[in-house]
């Protein structure tokens, strides 16, 4: 049997009521008739800390938008990282020498961008707020009200053509 892996999957679009309506109870329950163990959701987000076998995050990734389209009928776009990639994001973060964490956020890219819209998007200015990209991360300073910044997915969404999902401050220093 190969090493188990800690990973986190974050859903983008999941609502807890509404159109799009997944209780992460039933998500969990989901998650462990896949194979997955360990299954732990993060309040209403959409995001869930599992372990499974050593593979690919986008297997783990398919796995899950197959299963929710089958369950639920619609689909949900789900970015998946290891407990190490996770990690290793949060250290990378270029702003957390500089700000408060409370005004510190992480956007997830489904994949790198392609270098020339990364280029053209870094030229722009949104002054207080500031962002840098690096590899799959989108890292935020926003010291005002998140929902007031343009720096919003489907800000980075348009301008890089990826899939994102903002993260909900989860730790893994808590979970064994």
């Amino acid at each position: 049997m190969s090493k188990r892996v800690k990973y986190i999957s974050v859903l983008r679009g999941i609502n807890v009521g509404g159109k799009r309506k997944i209780l992460m109870a039933d998500l969990k329950e989901l998650y462990s008739e896949l194979g997955f163990e360990n299954c732990i959701s993060y309040i209403q987000s959409g995001n869930v800390i599992f372990e499974y076998q050593n593979v690919s995050n986008s297997i783990l990734e398919a796995k899950l938008e197959d299963a929710i389209l089958e369950k639920y009928g619609f689909e949900v776009p789900v970015i998946v990282r290891t407990q190490n990639e996770w990690e290793q994001s949060a250290l990378s973060n270029p702003y957390t020498d500089s700000y408060e964490n409370k005004c510190l956020y992480l956007t997830f890219l489904s994949e790198i961008p392609k270098i020339e819209l990364g280029e053209a998007i870094s030229e722009l200015s949104f002054e207080p707020d500031r962002f840098q990209i690096i590899d799959k991360d989108v890292f935020i300073y926003c010291p005002g009200p998140y929902h007031k910044t343009k720096l919003s997915n489907q800000f980075f969404e348009s301008k890089l053509k990826v899939i994102t999902k903002r993260n909900s401050a989860i730790s893994f220093s808590n979970r064994s």
